[in-house]
């Protein structure tokens, strides 16, 4: 089998089939591929998983260090957009992991329409800060531990409708005094609310 039939073939398994190809295989199929082709191999089965796959038997005990980037979307109210996610049940901003070669504008917009179905363009983007440390720490339901370095975004320009797949239960715009307790991303969330109100003493 050539290499763009095989990694067709990969493209084609479903997100447990790929999450669960075995070490051994993974090493025959990395072996055969150019630098571009193993590229296309991590954004096909998604860089973390792609990274944990490449560990072997230590894939669950290694600490991955993570970026990526998220976003508050600000509605004509104030509100901000959060989702509730499938795998915590918590409330956190729709953002994800970076892809090999991405920058962390086209993260953001890839992730906001894989999440919510809004479209946003870069032009719209702030940046309101890089976030990384101890905040930053994530467990998953499957025992895997991440420090994710973040890039916090915010834009009030988007277009579409919301519709959510099958990482989120729900997705909801909330009021900054009344937000849920069971948050996913209070840190991020915290430093647009801190902005919030400087942006508010300035302009007063």
């Amino acid at each position: 089998m050539d290499n763009k039939k095989l990694l067709e073939e990969i493209k084609n398994l479903s997100n447990d089939e790929k999450r669960n190809i075995k070490y051994d295989d993974i090493v025959k199929i990395v072996n055969k591929l150019s630098e571009e082709e193993i590229i296309e191999l991590s954004k096909i089965i998604g860089y973390p998983v792609f990274a944990r796959l490449c560990m072997g038997p230590l894939r669950h005990k290694f600490i991955l260090l993570q970026d990526g980037a998220a976003i508050i979307i600000v509605n004509e109210k104030g509100e901000i957009l959060l989702q509730r996610r499938a795998d915590r049940d918590k409330w956190g901003l729709p953002g994800g992991c970076q892809e090999l070669s991405e920058t962390f504008e086209e993260v953001v917009i890839r992730e906001t329409k894989e999440e919510t179905n809004l479209d946003i363009k870069a032009k719209d983007l702030e940046l309101l800060a890089m976030v990384s440390g101890k905040s930053r720490r994530n467990y998953y339901p499957n025992g895997d531990i991440v420090y994710n370095n973040t890039a916090l975004y915010c834009t009030r320009k988007y277009s579409g409708k919301l519709k959510w797949d099958s990482e989120s239960k729900e997705l909801k715009f909330f009021a900054l005094d009344n937000l849920p307790k069971n948050q996913n991303d209070p840190d991020l969330i915290e430093i647009y609310k801190r902005e919030s109100e400087k942006n508010l003493i300035l302009y007063q």
